[in-house]
């Protein structure tokens, strides 16, 4: 995002240049036609502030801005020459252009982020990995609250804390209050129908609140020390605890005192696996962005209460010639799109527009929301931390980037490619004796693993014979490829495979080149890999269009980045064949049924005792049953006998 800069488009029709006999010079390059779309919505165009949209001819979104003028912002975009060569190209591409004109300047940042995330725009600077975050609720409208992990929407009654960067964070939380406060976990129904304590009250974890172990009050003075550890105020309820410790053994009670100074271990546990504290801030967000060889790395932590709830790195799409304040700015506004800002944030770098992303952010969440970059003290100490991690982190991912790209490098020279692939596809297919059959497709890449870009295939055509893998792999090919070509023909939008890998052998291939003729596409390099005799791995044999299969040597890198692909393929498809299955393992042939609903439904499995033999029944058994009538039962009847 950046600011709208004054400009006059028409500078050079004013003072024109000319040549050595007083002629206007001819204009060194000819005006792209984006240059004239973006006129002639000037005209039209008013002082508001807003969110403008350019659109190829394609209809895909190239960019997203916002302006606090959009008439002059709009208008910087017609004087190419002050105008980097990145945004030249996207102005050149341009052939329409959208408007939304917004209150405040405020409101438009707010509704840039969401179009960025809505489009992920070619020229925008994106955020890739936007995960929800776990958080930690203790529950409300019960006498008896329940504190548990939360993820999602906050659609529940009761107290939310967090977020947390990652579940292990979250986990280990409710480990600790588990320890120090005997809170229950369980759900409302386990709690509702208890009738002696589990085995968390015999190892103490919970007070056992189910069977009247403790009472309503003093369970509710342990929730509110819980709610008082997750607010910050940690110390206190030490000292608390410390005092009754010692009372408890002035008294002679050691056993109510040994209780205590457990309860004081586990706070104090939690304690010294902070390395970092915000002791006297309850709710910040750290966020410090590094650069290196084009590249941006992120890196978000998380304190609240005064305790650091952990970090996560965030890499970024963007421009090479994008700065780290750019990036971050762009970052901020996507991140908490969706999530709710803390009171502070705390910066490695000054933002271009830092005093109008405090008040966005302030417009979402309702509240003030200071956005500063330390220079001194303590919390620049904490930025500097984030930095270093950021450092680190960006460092480990380009090392793991140059190793990829040499395994690409070999990869290309392995099978004799004109050109490192870009974007490996890999194909596999699952089934049991043919049923539940399903294709698997995921992509690998520079970077790794593309999971976003992975796809499920549940195997629809009826005449596909159960079992048939050379059938089952046409379909998945021929619906991958027909929408591929629907989507994007120009091959523009960067989902094009340079290479596409298929699990088996000639077989496979052949049929995969049978699908890619019938498109009429050719420029898309298909390979096969199949384990050698005996389904050995380290022998596997490479088969390429009209050549010989090959093999690689049994230590190659190469190979095991070969086997490496094919085994995660293997992975994805068995992960989604056990999914569909596991449905088919729950679901009835009941449930289609027409007026068949729980209480029938468990009426009639009592009494017949399965579903199949609920469809062998016949009508006057069928009547039997309490709570189906007559007419229900003719229906059940007809249901499983009247001919398709």
């Amino acid at each position: 995002m950046r600011l709208a800069f004054v400009q006059i488009p028409l500078m050079a029709k004013k003072y024109p240049q000319k040549d050595s006999v007083g002629k206007p010079a001819k204009q060194a390059e000819s005006r792209p036609a984006g240059v004239t779309v973006i006129e002639s919505h000037l005209r039209t165009l008013d002082a508001s502030p807003g969110v403008y949209r350019m659109i190829n001819a394609a209809g895909d979104v190239l960019y997203v801005g916002k302006a606090k003028n959009l008439n002059k912002r709009v208008a910087s975009y017609t004087n190419l020459i002050r105008q980097p060569n990145r945004l030249r190209r996207m102005i050149s591409e341009t052939a329409s252009m959208e408007f939304v004109t917004t209150h405040t300047e405020a409101e438009a940042l707010l509704l840039e982020a969401n179009l960025i995330k809505r489009y992920k725009p070619r020229y925008n600077i994106l955020l890739r990995d936007d995960k929800s975050f776990p958080k930690i609720i203790l529950t409300g409208g019960h006498p008896f609250a329940q504190v548990m992990k939360h993820r999602g929407v906050e659609n529940k009654e009761g107290d939310y804390f967090g977020p947390f960067a990652s579940v292990w964070a979250v986990n280990e939380t409710l480990t600790i209050l588990q320890r120090a406060f005997f809170l229950r976990t369980c759900s409302d129904s386990v709690f509702a129908n208890r009738t002696r304590p589990c085995l968390l009250y015999q190892i103490k974890r919970c007070s056992a609140p189910c069977v009247e172990r403790i009472d309503a009050a003093g369970y509710a003075e342990l929730v509110a020390q819980a709610r008082a550890f997750l607010t910050g105020e940690s110390q206190k309820i030490q000292r608390g605890l410390a005092l009754r410790m010692q009372k408890a053994s002035d008294e002679q009670d050691y056993e109510a005192a040994a209780g205590f100074r457990d309860r004081i271990r586990a706070l104090t546990r939690v304690q010294a696996h902070q390395g970092i504290n915000l002791a006297d801030i309850k709710e910040a967000d750290v966020i410090a962005a590094h650069q290196a060889g084009g590249h941006t790395c992120i890196e978000v932590f998380f304190f609240r209460g005064g305790r650091n709830f952990g970090n996560r790195a965030y890499y970024p799409s963007h421009a090479r010639d994008e700065d780290a304040p750019q990036v971050l700015e762009a970052f901020i506004g996507q991140f908490y799109d969706n999530k709710e800002p803390p009171r502070l944030l705390l910066l490695s770098h000054h933002l271009p527009n830092q005093s109008l992303i405090a008040d966005a952010l302030a417009v979402k969440s309702g509240r003030k929301v200071a956005v500063v970059c330390p220079q001194r003290g303590d919390k620049q100490g904490l930025v500097e931390h984030a930095l270093s991690n950021a450092r680190e982190a960006l460092g480990r991912r380009l090392s793991e980037s140059a190793s990829q790209r040499r395994l690409l490098e070999g990869l290309a020279e392995a099978l004799d490619l004109e050109a490192v692939p870009e974007r490996i596809e890999v194909y596999d297919n699952s089934h049991i004796s043919g049923t539940k059959a399903i294709g698997a497709m995921i992509v690998a890449g520079p970077e790794g693993m593309m999971k976003n870009a992975y796809r499920k295939f549940t195997i629809k055509n009826p005449d596909t014979t159960p079992g048939d893998d050379y059938a089952m792999m046409r379909e998945v090919l021929t619906r991958r490829f027909s929408r591929a070509l629907k989507e994007d023909p120009e091959r523009a939008r960067g989902g094009w495979p340079d290479l596409v890998l298929i699990d088996g052998g000639a077989g496979q291939l052949s049929v995969t080149l049978e699908v890619l003729k019938e498109l009429d596409i050719d420029d898309v390099i298909v390979a096969g890999i199949a384990k050698g005799v005996e389904r050995n791995a380290g022998r596997e044999r490479i088969f390429l269009p009209g050549r010989a299969p090959i093999s690689l040597v049994p230590r190659d890198p190469v190979l095991y980045f070969l086997q490496r692909l094919r085994d995660e393929a293997h992975r994805f498809a068995i992960g989604f064949h056990r999914q569909k299955r596991g449905k088919a393992v729950t679901k009835s042939s009941l449930d289609g049924v027409p007026g068949i609903g729980p209480k029938r439904k468990k009426a009639l499995l009592h009494h017949f005792g399965s579903a199949p033999s609920v469809e062998a029944a016949g009508l006057a058994d069928l009547e039997a049953v309490e709570g189906v009538s007559g007419a229900m039962a003719k229906k059940i009847y007809d249901w499983f006998h009247t001919e398709a």
